[in-house]
């Protein structure tokens, strides 16, 4: 994988492109997408944003959504603009299976793949140019910095500005997870300075729960949370019942996981939730706890070492218990 910079002079010359991010978007995946397609589009190039599969309501007010394409429901479309593809550009993810049933046309497309990511132990070769950076906050800060290093800091608008505050805010817990660094206020700082309403942002990601999410949620901290306080250990299995009683909808189960770690003592937190072709699992943890690593040897994930993914094709019974099991070989 070449640097990211070698590919800066190709943005003055016209070209079409595929930006994509990881199954199920969250903020900063679809902040960080929809950034870089307003970026793009000024600069004169045809872009589509393809998103491997739906993603969560909350999501739908940000600039230029509407344009997204969802993969699964368009599959015969996808494959043909990917195929025409000169570029594409892979956001949030560093390894092609996170884009699901997109990832073999990725694979086949004899486009240029471009990776902007910031998970850790990325597949370089998988990609001809890119910067892969775990010291990042978030996608979104890359894709500033992507925007200003190449000379064209003065076509971030309010739309961008917009954009890249979602995933800032979102990925770094509303700026208070320890990736929020110097730089991340200091873009903040020039974001407001271009007009950005951040209360707004806020309001449209937070505050659009529905009652049934709520009644869940509160279901869900009664009946299926676990603490180990001799690991500084809790958990929560979430079984299918509970998605269907509740009727969750994509990005309902969002944000659940960290709740945990806001009990006393508590320095590991999991959640693992009933899907229909798996079970996922979610780490978070605070100080020194590598979770990154716990998910790569125990639940075929990764991610970052305070926050991580995981699945498994057991049941959410027999995977909760593989999960204590396990404890029992940790200190967090």
């Amino acid at each position: 994988m070449q640097p990211i910079e070698l590919f800066f002079p190709f943005l003055n010359k016209p070209f079409k492109a595929v930006i994509t991010a990881h199954q199920k978007p969250d903020g900063d995946a679809m902040g960080s997408t929809l950034a870089l397609y307003h970026f793009l589009t000024q600069l004169g190039h045809e872009v589509t944003v393809i998103s491997p599969t739906n993603w969560a309501d909350f999501l739908n007010w940000m600039p230029g959504v509407d344009k997204v394409i969802d993969f699964e429901a368009n599959r015969e479309k996808s494959v043909q603009i990917v195929n025409t593809a000169d570029y594409i550009f892979c956001l949030d993810f560093n390894i092609l299976h996170r884009t699901k049933h997109l990832e073999p046309v990725i694979q086949q497309s004899s486009a240029v793949k471009i990776l902007i990511d910031h998970h850790q132990q990325p597949d370089t070769p998988s990609f001809g140019y890119g910067v892969s950076d775990v010291k990042m906050s978030s996608t979104c800060e890359m894709i500033y910095d992507f925007i200003v290093q190449s000379g064209h800091s003065n076509l971030i608008n309010l739309d961008i500005a917009t954009c890249l505050y979602t995933g800032l805010m979102t990925d770094t817990g509303s700026f208070r997870f320890p990736s929020t660094t110097a730089s991340v206020h200091k873009i903040v700082a020039h974001l407001k300075e271009l007009g950005l309403q951040h209360s707004i942002i806020h309001e449209n990601i937070y505050d659009q729960g529905s009652e049934a999410r709520l009644k869940f949620m509160g279901n869900a901290f009664l009946h299926r949370m676990q603490v180990f306080p001799q690991y500084h250990t809790a958990i929560m299995s979430i079984p299918k019942t509970d998605i269907y009683k509740f009727d969750l909808k994509t990005g309902d189960t969002e944000g659940l996981v960290n709740y945990l770690l806001s009990i006393q003592g508590i320095k590991f937190a999991a959640i693992v939730i009933d899907r229909e072709e798996e079970r996922k699992w979610s780490f978070r943890s605070k100080g020194v706890f590598d979770v990154n690593i716990f998910a790569r040897t125990h639940f075929e994930g990764g991610g970052h070492a305070n926050a991580a993914g995981g699945r498994s094709s057991k049941s959410v019974e027999e995977t909760t218990q593989d999960f204590i099991s396990i404890l029992e070989n940790y200190k967090p």
